[in-house]
């Protein structure tokens, strides 16, 4: 049995049942839209899930090292918008998620993170973002 993955281009299908890119609203192309939040948010993840409810074991780990650090976290998901998930992997050159990144810089996966938050690294990077968390507040 063989599985279509091409989208359907058929003048028949209804739109209602046609793939939608579910950030067309923003008026920003995805990669624009990567870029934006990126620059745009201290914390930036990309994961499977949510930070509420994770839906991966990698991305919960990452959550869960993050949130140590009380710094605020932006996320989104990835497994809602295929388009999305291709645009970050083209945007970071890295083909696994989580994907996150620390004031606009990629800085890997959960397992990286760990590594870091381990060594001591991760609370440096992450150092003036709770500080300047603590002063807004």
């Amino acid at each position: 049995m063989r599985y279509s993955t091409s989208v359907p281009n058929d003048s028949d299908t209804h739109d209602d049942f046609k793939p939608a890119n579910k950030f067309d609203g923003s008026g920003l192309s995805l990669k624009e839209l990567v870029e934006q939040d990126v620059k745009d948010n201290p914390v930036m993840l990309y994961m499977k899930g949510v930070p509420e409810v994770p839906q991966c074991g990698f991305s919960s780990l990452a959550v869960r090292v993050l949130k140590q650090y009380a710094v605020p976290l932006s996320a989104r998901n990835i497994l809602e918008d295929p388009e999305l998930k291709t645009a970050v992997k083209a945007f970071s050159h890295w083909p696994t998620f989580p994907q996150i990144f620390i004031k606009g810089e990629f800085i890997g996966g959960s397992d990286i993170i760990l590594n870091m938050h381990q060594s001591g690294e991760l609370k440096e990077k992450l150092k003036d973002i709770a500080v300047n968390q603590e002063k807004s507040a």
